[in-house]
């Protein structure tokens, strides 16, 4: 499995009240899989994601990524296993403003001890895949807002991760980008062969999904049927693209 959550609870407490956010959640993916959380605000799906991506511990239960329950690492080898295996993109994009788009990128890269030109040269060949080749050299204040989520999206697979984490990948962006967003991480499950997992209120997203889980008062239920993928992708520049990576990747040693 890719990841198993096995009657996973997380309470907390403020020393007044005792607030339930997850609720006994039994999950199990395998590699390759993009799983929607659908829910309405406060139903848990959030905090289920940053269990998942070991920013935060569960009260109960236990969690394991790609076979390592992660409750047994220490912080600082926690860390370095978060860096190398899952990729997260925040809501508000999180880019550093006085990096350009490709040293952004690379950050995660240098930080896991990667040289830095072969880090920027995967940075750069990472922004062709999310169409943004001739961006690489612009600040995030020059970038729409759009133009940032694909740099962002980009740096969460610096690293080649196997698991990646989206928290409503669309809500800051307009329509047309949000259609590119929904490609690219498309993309990255069939081409990169990435577990994805997305929180999302957009129905457009689960368009997405292989699998659909509905979070309701901290606990989660199964879609029977998920729904067929429809989107439109310029499969032909992404394989080019993704070639690239691999031949980078051979370099690197990823």
């Amino acid at each position: 499995m890719a990841v198993e959550l096995i009657n996973v609870s997380k309470i907390y407490n403020s020393g007044v009240a005792k607030t339930v956010a997850l609720d006994g959640v039994n999950l199990s993916t395998a590699p390759g899989e993009a799983v929607v959380l659908m829910g309405p605000s406060g139903s848990g799906k959030t905090t289920l994601l940053n269990i998942i991506a070991t920013l935060d511990r569960p009260t109960s239960g236990h969690v394991l990524i790609m076979g390592v329950d992660v409750a047994k690492l220490p912080e600082r080898e926690l860390e370095r296993f978060r860096l190398k295996n899952i990729g997260y993109l925040f809501q508000s994009f999180n880019l550093v403003p006085y990096l350009t788009a490709e040293q952004n990128v690379a950050l995660p890269l240098i930080a896991l001890g990667v040289k830095k030109e072969l880090a920027l040269l995967r940075a750069r060949a990472l922004l062709e895949f999310v169409g943004l080749g001739n961006a690489a050299r612009l600040y995030p204040h020059q970038m729409s807002g759009g133009m940032q989520q694909r740099v962002a999206i980009a740096r969460s697979l610096a690293t080649k991760p196997p698991i990646l984490i989206l928290d409503e990948p669309t809500s800051n962006i307009d329509l047309d980008n949000a259609a590119v967003v929904l490609g690219l991480i498309t993309l990255a499950n069939r081409l990169m062969k990435t577990t994805v997992f997305v929180a999302t209120h957009d129905p457009e997203v689960a368009r997405i999904a292989t699998r659909i889980v509905y979070m309701r008062g901290g606990r989660a239920y199964e879609s029977p049927e998920p729904p067929r993928r429809e989107l439109k992708i310029n499969l032909e520049h992404a394989a080019s693209a993704f070639e690239k990576i691999r031949h980078i990747d051979e370099l690197i040693g990823l």
